[in-house]
C-alpha cells in the first residue's frame, strides 16, 4: 500500500474538479479525500501501486471541460489505512492563489436538457452546470462561492439545492445553478423602458423578424442585434451606432449555418467550436445571402457560434444574426440594465434583459488562424482571467498597458493575468472601467503590488494614473520594448532576441514617434538596432485619420518638391496640398515617425484603396484585402543604409517603385502583393545583418502590423528559410492589447 498527497494549482475550483476526483477515485479503487484550499485543490489517495498510478495519470489527462492544471506536485507520505473516499470541507489557510475560471459556452449536456420537453429546465435561458456557464463576469469577490457572485439574490429551490450538494451530480457546487423556479428570468422592454406584454423570447423574435434593433443582455454585456439578412436593419444599425464601415460581428445558428456563410479549414473550425467561443475571422463564401453592409471592403466575416442558452433559443428562427457590442464608437460595452437603457437610448428599439447582474463587463474575444496557430486579436470573454505561464517566478507587478487598446496585467509568482479588453482610455467611461478592472482583478487575485509599470509616454492616461498612485515604485517601459518582451514572455523565452516591432505609433526613448523597429534585447533591456527612415505626419493625429496626408508625405520624401501626377493628389485641393507640403518642409505640426503602420496608410492612399479611414487600421486591412487571390512574388527596391550602429530602411525607393507600377497600369492587387513581399524581404535582410553582428538567431514578431496574415506568413517563411527561430503571438494579442504583459515582465526583472 502507498499514499500520496497531490497539490494541484490552476483553474480547479468551481469547475467540477472535486466530483471528478471523487468519481475517479471510485473507478480506480483508491481511498482518501479531496478538498479545496487557498491555492487550488489538495488530494490524498491511498492504494496499491498500480491503482495509484492509474489514478494519477487520469487525474492529469481526463480533466473536466473548464479545468486546467498549472502545477501538480506529488508527495509520497506514509499510508494511514484509510477506507473510502470523501469530499472534505474547504480549507482556507495560507495565501489565496486559486484561479477563477473564465466564462464558458453552454455544454452539450445542458443543451440536451434545454431541448428536452420532459426536463424541468426545458427552454430555460439560464441553464448551466459545473462544466459550463458564467464565471468571471458574475464573481464579486473571493472565495468563489455563491454569496460572492451575482447569483446571491437567487436562493436555490429544494431540487437545485439537492443537486448542488450531490457529489454525483453534474451540478455539485455549481455556483450559478438555477432553474425556472428559483433562478433569473427574462424581461422585455420597449425603447422607453416600459414592459412589453407577452412571452419575452417569442416577442423578441417577432421584433427581429420585423427589422427592429434589439439590445440583448449576454454573459459580459449587451449586444445590439439585428437580422443579418435584412439590409435596412443593418443600415439603420450603422446609422444609429455611428459606425460607418467597421465590420459587424455575426452569430451563426450552428456550424452548418456558418459553413454556408464562410469557408474554414479544420483549424478554424476547432477555434470556432472551442469552449471559449471567440469571434473568428473567416473568409466570406461567394453567394452568401447576408447583407453586404455587414463587413464592407473586407474579405472576411467575424463569426461566432452561440455560447449562452439564450443565444441558442434566439437563433432558432435565424441562420445568423448581427451581434455587435452594445455601445457607441469608442465607449465600453454596456453591461448594467439602467446603464444600457440610458446609453442605448435612440439606438435600441427594445431591450431583452434579465435580472442576473453582470458584475464585470467583458467584450467578445476576437481570433483568427495565422501561420497554422490561433491568434487572439482581442483577449476577453472566455480567456480572462486565465493565467499565462512565465519563464520564471517574479515579484508582484501591476502593468497598466497602453492607451487605445487598453488591458492591464497582474503578475503573481510564475503567472501573469491579463485583464479583458478595456478600450480607449481617452473616453471617460472607458477610463472608469479601467479603474474598476484594476480594483476587481486585484481583489479576486488578492494582490497589492508594490511595483507599477506604465508606458514611457508621459501623457498617456495610464501614465498619469500611475503618477497619482502612492506607496509604489513606478517603472516606465518603452512601448516597443514592451511589445518585444510580451512576445518573448508568451513563448516562455527568457533570453535575448531580435525584435521586429511594427505598429502604428509609440513614444520612443528619444522623444520621437517609433513604429517600424528592429530591436535587440529581452526583459533586461534593449537597443534600437534599426528602423525605417522617418516620414512626416502632416497635421499630426490628423494624418492617422487621413492616409492621403501620409501619401503626400511619402511622395515628398521620395521625389522632393517635384511630385508625380497621381490620382491621389487630384483628390486634394491645391490649397490643402500646399499646406501639407509646407508643414512637412518647415516641420510645423508634422512630427516624424518611423511607423510601419503609417507607411501602410501611405501606400493604401497612393493606390487608391483608402484616402480616409473611419476606424483604426482600416487602410492597412483593405490594402491586404486588395491582394485577393493574386500570386505575385515580385518585390520593390529597398536598399539598406546605416547611421552609426543602426540599420536604416529608407522607403523612398519602395515608393518610387510603386509609383512606376501605377504609371504602368499594374493592377492594385499586384502592387499590394509586391509591397507586402518587400516588407517581408526587408525584415529578413535586416535580421540577417543583425545576426552577423550579434550571433542571435531568434526573432520575435510583435505589434499590430503582424495581425496582417499575408505579411506575417510571408515573413515567417523567409525567416525560417534563413534558419531563424521565429516567435509569434497566440494567446496574447500582438497589438497594444498585449503590451501590459511585456511591461509587467520588464518591471519584474528590474526588481530582481
Amino acid at each position: 500500500m502507498q499514499r500520496k498527497r497531490i497539490v494541484i494549482e490552476g483553474i480547479v475550483q468551481g469547475v467540477g474538479f472535486r466530483p471528478f476526483v471523487y468519481q475517479l477515485a471510485l473507478r480506480s479503487g483508491v481511498d482518501g479525500w479531496v478538498l479545496n484550499d487557498s491555492s487550488g485543490v489538495t488530494v490524498e489517495v491511498e492504494g496499491e501501486g498500480a491503482s495509484l498510478a492509474s489514478f494519477v495519470a487520469a487525474l492529469q489527462s481526463e480533466l473536466p471541460p473548464l479545468a486546467s492544471i498549472s502545477r501538480c506536485e506529488i508527495i509520497h507520505i506514509p499510508p494511514r489505512g484509510e477506507r473510502g473516499f470523501s469530499i472534505r470541507s474547504s480549507a482556507g489557510d495560507g495565501p489565496k492563489t486559486a484561479q477563477i475560471a473564465p466564462d464558458s459556452w453552454v455544454c452539450p449536456d445542458c443543451l440536451a436538457e434545454l431541448s428536452d420537453p420532459l426536463d424541468r429546465r426545458y427552454r430555460y435561458p439560464f441553464i448551466n452546470c459545473t462544466n459550463c456557464g458564467p464565471r468571471y463576469t458574475i464573481v464579486t469577490g473571493i472565495p468563489y462561492d455563491r454569496p460572492n457572485t451575482t447569483m446571491a439574490p437567487f436562493p436555490m429551490c429544494p431540487a437545485c439545492s439537492a443537486e448542488y450538494r450531490d457529489p454525483a451530480s453534474r451540478r455539485f457546487h455549481a455556483q450559478p445553478n438555477a432553474c425556472p423556479v428559483c433562478g433569473p428570468r427574462l424581461q422585455l422592454k420597449n425603447g422607453a423602458g416600459d414592459g412589453i406584454a407577452g412571452e419575452p423570447l417569442a416577442e423578441s423574435v417577432a421584433l427581429l423578424q420585423g427589422g427592429a434593433i434589439l439590445a440583448v443582455k449576454g454573459l459580459g454585456g449587451y449586444h445590439l442585434v439585428v437580422d443579418a439578412a435584412n439590409d435596412r436593419a443593418v443600415s439603420e444599425l450603422r446609422r444609429r451606432k455611428a459606425r460607418d464601415e467597421k465590420p459587424f460581428a455575426l452569430m451563426a445558428r450552428s456550424l452548418e449555418d456558418a459553413a454556408r456563410l464562410a469557408d474554414f479549414d479544420p483549424l478554424e473550425e476547432w477555434l470556432l467550436t472551442g469552449s471559449e467561443r471567440p469571434i473568428v475571422l473567416l473568409r466570406k463564401k461567394p453567394g452568401h445571402t447576408l447583407s453586404p453592409l455587414i463587413a464592407p471592403g473586407n474579405g472576411y466575416f467575424g463569426i461566432m457560434l452561440p455560447y449562452t442558452p439564450l443565444h441558442f433559443l434566439l437563433l432558432e428562427e435565424f441562420p445568423a444574426l448581427v451581434m455587435t457590442s452594445a455601445n457607441l464608437s469608442d465607449e465600453p460595452i454596456a453591461s448594467g440594465d439602467g446603464e444600457a437603457e440610458t446609453r442605448l437610448k435612440g439606438i435600441a428599439d427594445a431591450y431583452l434583459s434579465h435580472d442576473r447582474e453582470i458584475f464585470t463587463g467583458t467584450d467578445d474575444s476576437i481570433a483568427r488562424i495565422l501561420a497554422g496557430r490561433a491568434l487572439l486579436l482581442r483577449r476577453s470573454r472566455g480567456y480572462v482571467p486565465r493565467g499565462i505561464a512565465l519563464a520564471a517566478p517574479q515579484v508582484q507587478v501591476l502593468a497598466l498597458g497602453a492607451e487605445i487598446k487598453s488591458a492591464v496585467c497582474f503578475t503573481r509568482g510564475d503567472r501573469a493575468f491579463l485583464s479583458q479588453h478595456i478600450g480607449d482610455l481617452k473616453n471617460p467611461e472607458v477610463f472608469a472601467s479601467f479603474e474598476r478592472t484594476i480594483a476587481h482583478l486585484g481583489t479576486i487575485l488578492e494582490l497589492q503590488p508594490a511595483i507599477v509599470a506604465h508606458d514611457l509616454h508621459p501623457d498617456y492616461y495610464s501614465s498619469r494614473y500611475a503618477e497619482g498612485l502612492g506607496g509604489v515604485r513606478l517603472v516606465a517601459v518603452q512601448h516597443h520594448h514592451a511589445h518585444l518582451v510580451s512576445c518573448l514572455a508568451e513563448n516562455g523565452f527568457g533570453g535575448t532576441a531580435i525584435g521586429v516591432i511594427f505598429d502604428g505609433i509609440g513614444y520612443g526613448a528619444d522623444g520621437t514617434l517609433w513604429g517600424g523597429e528592429f530591436l535587440v534585447g529581452g526583459a533586461d533591456g534593449y537597443r534600437r538596432a534599426g528602423h525605417f527612415v522617418p516620414l512626416a505626419m502632416p497635421g499630426g493625429d490628423a494624418a492617422t485619420a487621413e492616409p492621403l496626408r501620409m501619401a503626400v508625405s511619402a511622395l515628398q520624401h521620395a521625389y522632393g518638391a517635384d511630385l508625380p501626377s497621381l490620382p491621389v493628389l487630384d483628390g486634394i485641393s491645391p490649397r490643402d496640398l500646399k499646406i501639407y507640403l509646407q508643414m512637412i518642409e518647415k516641420g510645423i505640426n508634422a512630427p516624424l515617425t518611423s511607423s510601419c503602420g503609417r507607411l501602410f496608410d501611405a501606400v493604401a492612399a497612393l493606390v487608391g484603396v483608402r484616402l480616409r479611414v473611419s476606424y483604426e487600421g482600416q487602410a492597412a486591412l483593405e490594402l491586404e484585402m486588395a491582394i485577393g487571390d493574386t500570386v505575385d512574388n515580385g518585390i520593390y527596391p529597398s536598399p539598406l543604409g546605416g547611421a552609426g550602429d543602426r540599420i536604416l530602411v529608407d522607403p523612398a525607393p519602395l515608393i518610387r517603385g510603386i509609383v512606376d507600377d501605377l504609371m504602368a497600369g499594374v493592377a492594385v492587387s499586384r502592387i499590394s502583393a509586391r509591397f507586402h513581399n518587400t516588407l517581408a524581404a526587408v525584415i529578413s535582410a535586416v535580421c540577417l545583418l543583425i545576426r552577423q553582428e550579434s550571433g542571435l538567431s531568434c526573432v520575435a514578431l510583435s505589434g499590430g502590423v503582424f495581425q496582417n496574415r499575408y505579411l506575417t506568413e510571408k515573413t515567417i517563411s523567409r525567416l525560417e528559410k534563413g534558419e531563424f527561430t521565429v516567435l509569434t503571438h497566440s494567446l496574447v494579442p500582438p497589438n497594444d492589447g498585449g503590451i501590459a504583459l511585456g511591461q509587467a515582465v520588464v518591471a519584474g526583472r528590474s526588481a530582481s
